[in-house]
């Protein structure tokens, strides 16, 4: 326990110092209306990821959705956070990944054990539909106290991660894209990894000589190159994201833009924490209190912060 007031300890947990300088690379095919953005997570993942001891399908669930979260917050502008978040009737009751205007990432999965045993037992390897079951998902980007948070809201419909993306675009967005996710433990660890491409409007840096049917042939011929990817491409450390590209999309052309960092991006701390305390009442706090001490472990990076009882003020009880 740290000997800094609460109030002014503002210091990050005893979590990895992360970041990953090329974890998206944005890209687009000269004068084709395509353009995308690979996402590798690299050792990010595995540090993220092991911060909790989950069974595999939720870990491998969580690493598609932290790559999701980082695939659609760099395609916006904003300054704030992008989150994505999927309310279930399923065995993962919740889960939730954002990312940051600066590629700080982090997420949480809460499963029912007794629940999810179940499930495994009769199904060794459950879809993201299974796991999650019947709700919805909330893609949110929330700019801080001053502006309107902006949220849109799509049911469950889906087996994969990707699957349920994709309706959100086809029916909320009325957008063309073409997404595959990937996550997996690997002899260097977990790694998780995006691949997304848009359709984007006919205009600047599309060819004018391509007429609307030519246009939608070059769609269909990237989305058919970009299918032709595997799991283990994806997460292969090995190969840089230029080459990868180069492989997929060489017939095409295909040209990177400047890549873009991840980080590990749990924003807890000390000071967070005592201020969310110091709205409790009194009495609150000391039933709160166990052997003297308060302990509230954040949900992202499994971390617990401990408070000593007597140091801690909350408001005055009424009256």
């Amino acid at each position: 326990m740290t000997d800094t007031p609460a109030f002014l300890d503002s210091g990050r947990p005893d979590v990895p110092d992360l970041v990953v300088p090329r974890g998206v690379t944005p890209f687009y095919l000269p004068r084709r209306p395509v353009r995308g953005r690979l996402v590798r997570l690299g050792p990010l993942a595995d540090a993220l990821l092991t911060r909790h001891d989950s069974h595999p399908a939720v870990t491998g669930l969580r690493g598609e959705a932290l790559a999701l979260a980082a695939a659609l917050a760099t395609a916006l502008k904003f300054r704030g956070s992008f989150s994505l978040q999927a309310k279930g009737d399923g065995p993962v009751g919740m889960l939730l990944a954002d990312c940051s205007h600066d590629g700080a990432l982090r997420g949480y999965a809460r499963a029912d054990p007794e629940r999810l045993a179940a499930l495994l037992a009769e199904d060794a390897a459950p879809s993201a539909g299974r796991l999650l079951g019947a709700g919805t998902m909330a893609f949110t980007v929330d700019q801080g106290p001053d502006m309107a948070a902006q949220q849109g809201i799509v049911s469950l419909d889906g087996e994969g991660l990707a699957d349920i993306a994709l309706h959100y675009f086809a029916t909320s967005e009325q957008l063309q894209v073409w997404l595959r996710l990937a996550c997996a433990y690997t002899p260097a660890g977990w790694r998780a990894s995006a691949l997304v491409l848009e359709k984007v409007a006919g205009g600047g840096g599309v060819d004018p000589d391509l007429d609307a049917q030519a246009q939608a042939e070059s769609w269909r011929t990237a989305g058919i190159l970009a299918g032709t990817v595997t799991d283990a491409e994806l997460l292969d450390d090995a190969t840089e994201p230029e080459r990868l590209l180069f492989n997929l999309f060489h017939s095409e052309g295909v040209a990177a833009d400047r890549p873009r960092a991840l980080a590990y991006g749990c924003r807890c701390s000390r000071q967070r924490l005592a201020g969310i305390l110091a709205g409790f009442d009194e009495d609150d706090l000391d039933h709160m209190a166990v052997n003297g001490d308060i302990v509230m472990t954040c949900e992202f990076c499994n971390f617990d912060f401990r408070f000593a009882r007597s140091a801690v003020g909350g408001r005055a009880p009424p009256g």
